[in-house]
């Protein structure tokens, strides 16, 4: 027999591989389990009865303890407490849904957003993540680039749907992460994320919805603060957009 070996038939290396084939797997149930900690179990759309969970099952509960003091649990019990209001197209099991009412306001497919805590996001040193620039001098608009500030904000259509008063700064990113806009006919100024705009030299031009349609953007809660659940709802709004702003955009495209 050769060096290493243990039997004619068995050696070190052929142990050593088994072991790492035993490990890897063992890893991805590991993996696979601890992506069920949200979200699980599934609903069945056969019986509010069924547990589908698939496998691996559900991991037993961790419990986490949050930097702001919070103590999470999970997998947890929690449901949500959004109505769907969509309806499926066909009545087989699996058929593909459709909006309930104004789809822009659906909450569904692409205008779905997370029950994510109604609180604002802090900084590491703990200041407010978010904060509009009159508010905070330390950030600018560079020299080079163009200031949105008093420029109209202009939808899909060609209408103009409001004006931009300010920017806010992200202060974990040190980046610009919204538009605050003045909308006619809306409740307060709305927040844009500067992800759905284009900023050229004369306006903000917005893709996404049309320029009727920032009257409906969500709202903060404050004027000078977004929390987290309303950062969803606003990015939850302009992405409903791109696919129901117009009838055209749930057609194919051919």
């Amino acid at each position: 027999m050769g060096t290493g070996s243990i039997t004619g038939y068995i050696d070190i290396a052929q142990i050593a591989l088994y072991v790492f084939w035993a490990f890897f797997a063992a890893l991805i149930y590991y993996l696979h389990q601890e992506d069920k900690r949200e979200g699980y179990p599934l609903e069945s759309e056969r019986s509010k009865y069924v547990k589908v969970q698939g496998f691996p099952p559900i991991p037993k509960p961790k419990t986490f303890h949050l930097r702001d003091g919070r103590v999470v649990h999970a997998p947890n019990n929690n449901v949500s407490g959004q109505t769907l209001n969509a309806r499926p197209v066909a009545p087989h099991l699996g058929a593909a849904m459709e909006p309930i009412g104004d789809p822009m306001l659906a909450s569904v497919g692409p205008g779905s957003y997370a029950d994510r805590a109604d609180i604002t996001d802090m900084t590491e040193d703990g200041r407010l993540r978010f904060s509009p620039l009159r508010l905070d001098a330390t950030y600018s608009v560079a020299s080079e680039d163009p200031d949105p500030r008093g420029m109209p904000v202009v939808g899909a259509d060609g209408e103009v749907g409001g004006t931009v008063t300010d920017l806010w700064v992200d202060r974990s990113d040190a980046l610009f992460r919204y538009l605050e806009v003045d909308v006619p006919g809306a409740e307060r100024k709305v927040l844009v994320p500067i992800n759905f705009t284009r900023i050229n030299r004369q306006q903000v031009s917005v893709r996404s919805i049309l320029g009727k349609q920032f009257a409906q953007v969500p709202v903060t809660r404050d004027p000078d603060t977004v929390t987290l659940l309303e950062e969803d709802k606003i990015m939850a709004y302009f992405g409903a957009g791109t696919l129901y702003a117009t009838p055209s955009r749930q057609e194919p495209l051919l």
